[in-house]
């Protein structure tokens, strides 16, 4: 009798342990299945390609038929060159998406439209001036076009998501005593904004002028003669805690200066001159 019993809690014991296992097993499936699946495209290149997030624009980077170009495309495909270090684009719109993609890891550098600003060095690292441009207001041509910062006032602009450029206009309206209203697009880069303006779907979009400027004769029912900042300086940006990388791309940028002919050549292609700062 005692037998069956010691037999009986045994047979007890070793099925509610098959069945821990079993709920164990389940909920460390139901954890997987909750995690975020990681694909190729989420992972780093790897080895010593380096990975760039490029913003997809008339300027840094565009596809026509089955050519690829851009100013930035093209000085870092020659760094790329000179230095025989292999490099992979990844074209991007939103600007939030790569700055995300630069603190996970997946990507070395982000290229854009994006100015050194002092808010901003908090947790990036820029490189040295790679050019200037400037920040302009676009809108259609015409009797009802404004012609002053200050006619902005009461009005709604629309930027790019995780552009500095919200900050610009913040101070702007603070400068003019009078509220600016911003409406930040999320899907949107600004040649699509650009693309709004024309078509008459919004009033006003602040881009940089060099696309602006590219954009000029597919678009040319637009005006961008009013500006909403000073010059600034256009830099790559890195993880703040890859300094390293940051002083070697700066190596790259000023071995490429030092061909004053291929240099000049890439400055006056895309913006019809060249920038006496950074022409050295």
């Amino acid at each position: 009798m005692m037998k069956k019993e010691q037999s009986a809690k045994r047979g007890q014991m070793i099925l509610y342990v098959a069945l821990l296992a079993l709920v164990v097993a389940c909920m460390f499936a139901l954890s997987l299945c909750d995690r975020p699946k990681v694909t190729p495209e989420d992972r780093h290149s790897g080895g010593d390609t380096l990975d760039i997030a490029i913003e997809y624009s008339p300027v840094t980077y565009y596809t026509y038929d089955d050519t690829l170009g851009g100013y930035n495309y093209d000085l870092l495909r020659i760094m790329s060159r000179n230095a025989s270090r292999p490099m992979k684009f990844h074209p991007i719109v939103t600007l939030e998406k790569a700055l995300n993609g630069l603190e996970t890891g997946r990507y070395d550098v982000v290229v854009a439209q994006f100015p050194m600003t002092a808010v901003d060095t908090s947790r990036l690292a820029f490189t040295q001036p790679i050019y200037i441009d400037q920040q302009v207001l676009v809108q259609q041509r015409g009797r009802h076009a404004i012609h002053s910062q200050l006619d902005l006032a009461g009005d709604t602009v629309w930027v790019v998501k995780g552009s500095p450029m919200i900050q610009r206009i913040a101070s702007l309206s603070r400068e003019i005593g009078d509220t600016i209203y911003v409406h930040v697009e999320e899907l949107y880069g600004p040649e699509q904004l650009m693309m709004m303006v024309a078509a008459g779907d919004i009033r006003y979009a602040v881009v940089n002028r060099s696309i602006a400027r590219a954009m000029a004769t597919r678009l040319p029912n637009l005006d961008r003669s009013v500006a909403i900042s000073l010059s600034q300086f256009q830099s790559w940006m890195v993880d703040k805690q890859r300094q390293g990388l940051c002083d070697t791309l700066n190596q790259w940028h000023n071995q490429v200066k030092c061909d004053t002919a291929t240099y000049l050549g890439l400055q006056r292609r895309y913006f019809g001159g060249t920038f006496p700062t950074l022409a050295r």
